[in-house]
């Protein structure tokens, strides 16, 4: 759980108290009622798939071996499949075809829910968003290996839906 040690409204301090079955912090303030749900952030990735294979980025910063897909944060009101063609185009500067779910997940480490969609981009320049990423790199389908967590899991549940099963390994160790 994400700790508040005090009340974002009014100030005082939190306890602990069982919500909906779950510790949350509360204000025990009379007329506050403040309570800390510590609810997933919602969160669209791409399969960004082109001619010559699927568009892996990485942010600015990141450690060298740190691709993964185009991803970013759902705005408010914004539908996900939307938000992810949204991305796509923010990120690499292509429109591509509608989104398709891919599936679902959660990302408990980062407390987000994944919503993982496929589109296909023409074989156009990419143009990386300066302000977010650093590096692209196009890796064939053949040679793609998932990693174990995140956006890892449905990318290897996309994989097998097309005939490939590399196992999984951990983020970061899959550009090798």
């Amino acid at each position: 759980m994400n700790e508040f040690r005090y009340c974002p409204r009014c100030r005082s301090e939190l306890a602990s108290e069982v919500r909906g079955g779950r510790p949350r912090q509360v204000c025990k303030t009379e007329g506050c009622r403040f309570v800390h749900w510590d609810n997933p952030v919602p969160i669209v990735a791409t399969i960004v798939e082109r001619d010559d294979g699927i568009v892996l980025v990485r942010s600015r910063g990141a450690p060298p071996t740190w691709f993964g897909l185009v991803a970013g944060y759902l705005e408010p009101g914004e539908r996900p499949e939307d938000g992810a063609a949204r991305e796509v185009e923010e990120e690499i500067g292509l429109r591509g075809t509608k989104p398709e779910l891919v599936g679902i997940d959660p990302f408990a480490l980062r407390n987000q829910i994944l919503f993982t969609y496929y589109m296909r981009v023409p074989a156009e320049e990419i143009r990386l968003s300066a302000v977010e990423l650093d590096e692209y790199r196009i890796v064939p389908i053949e040679k793609l290996v998932p990693w174990n967590r995140g956006t890892g899991l449905a990318l290897s549940r996309w994989l097998a839906a097309r005939g490939f099963h590399p196992p999984p390994v951990d983020f970061g160790k899959h550009m090798g």
